[in-house]
């Protein structure tokens, strides 16, 4: 680990308002990332990114120097993206209609496979339905396993890929959609 960021996050758990800002300024491109990706909007991502850095700023003491802070700074993004979202969702349900096949679902549905900007597929990706943003960040950009997706949002782990294979689909449409409208 970087000795200056060693220092920072030293300064931080003695709450020194200089480190702290200093902490702030050096992960912010980051983690305002991770809100925008999770969050529908601007505001809901600008309110993800402030509590969550109170929560980090709280926590960081709890850090042990073992692994990669931005990594653990990033956790705590996602978990309160995942909590706000639980918390207006209060839970995700999905209709399925055939329930049998949701527990011997496979994702087949191949990489979207179309070449667009990574601003572009941020706007679509904050389009989906909450729940299919969610998953879609949870597998995709995140890389956890559809077990741990389920276990996490108390869900089937057959839902969480069917879900995933829905917000594919809609991404695909709605991409597809906007390059055909660019041809014309």
């Amino acid at each position: 680990m970087d000795e200056k960021l060693r220092i920072l996050i030293q300064k931080c758990v003695e709450k020194d308002r200089e480190g702290q800002r200093e902490l702030y300024t050096l992960l912010s491109p980051v983690l305002y990332g991770i809100c925008l990706k999770y969050m529908k909007t601007k505001t809901e991502a600008d309110d993800v990114f402030q509590d969550a850095f109170i929560i980090l700023f709280q926590k960081i003491g709890q850090y042990k120097f073992k692994g990669s802070f931005e990594g653990w700074a990033k956790r705590i993004f996602v978990n309160e993206a995942i909590e706000v979202l639980r918390k207006k969702q209060r839970q995700v349900h999905v209709a399925i209609e055939d329930t049998e096949a949701t527990n011997t679902f496979e994702d087949t549905t191949p990489n979207l496979g179309i070449e667009i900007s990574q601003d572009e597929l941020l706007k679509h990706i904050q389009q989906l339905p909450d729940n299919y943003r969610l998953i879609f960040n949870l597998y995709v950009l995140e890389g956890e396993s559809h077990k741990h997706i389920a276990e996490k949002l108390n869900m089937a782990e057959g839902t969480s890929k069917s879900i995933l294979s829905r917000a594919k689909r809609m991404l695909r449409t709605k991409i597809n959609e906007e390059l055909s409208k660019k041809v014309s």
